[in-house]
């Protein structure tokens, strides 16, 4: 990629404002309605480390994962569906008991103290 095509993708960046990063209690999460009515789960860790994926559960089709347990799997940061219990890698969307499932992983600044979310899934 080439330094004018990476400074062009992310000038195609929309931001959505979440919630100030005081708000965010480690290893919890909270659900943010993104400009085209997706909904994103936003969790920070117990190591300060923000992560955004698709708040919908692709296996039972419902918009529960921000009210997931997080945790980590052999290192990876992680959250367990509330309805069936599947983990989702933070980092790559992907579910560990079924890796041809997977959830939508959106991009998180932090700026000023207020956590953003990227529209355009990862």
């Amino acid at each position: 990629m080439t330094t004018y095509q990476a400074a062009y993708k992310v000038d195609r960046r929309e931001w959505t404002a979440v919630c100030p990063l005081s708000r965010l209690i480690p290893n919890r999460g909270v659900a943010a309605l993104l400009p085209d009515g997706r909904q994103a789960a936003v969790f920070r860790t117990h190591a300060d480390e923000l992560f955004a994926v698709s708040n919908v559960d692709p296996i039972s089709s419902a918009a529960v994962l921000s009210r997931g347990i997080v945790g980590d799997r052999d290192g990876r940061p992680v959250v367990f569906s509330p309805v069936y219990k599947q983990a989702f890698d933070l980092r790559t969307g992907i579910c560990l008991e079924e890796e041809t499932v997977s959830v939508e992983v959106f991009a998180v600044r932090l700026d000023d103290g207020m956590v953003f979310v990227d529209s355009t899934p990862i």
